[in-house]
């Protein structure tokens, strides 16, 4: 049971990051590529829960008052 919850918790943490380097940079997975409609669909899935759980972070971080925004000069 303790290895099932450590591969979810990490396959989550792997969708989320994978998120953020989308909203950052742009970059994402080719699912395209994926042939089978079925595994692309879950893999889809997969990708948009790190987002959802992205969003919910930086929701929560933006409502907490242990963090503030710092602007980033972009020269």
């Amino acid at each position: 049971m303790n290895k099932l919850l450590h591969y979810t918790f990490d396959a989550i943490l792997i969708s989320t990051v994978l998120a953020g380097i989308k909203r950052s940079t742009g970059i994402e997975p080719a699912t395209s590529k994926i042939e089978s409609t079925t595994i692309r669909g879950y893999v889809d899935k997969y990708l948009g829960f790190g987002e959802w759980i992205f969003d919910m972070s930086v929701v929560y971080f933006t409502h907490s008052s242990y963090f503030t925004k710092k602007q980033i000069r972009r020269d």
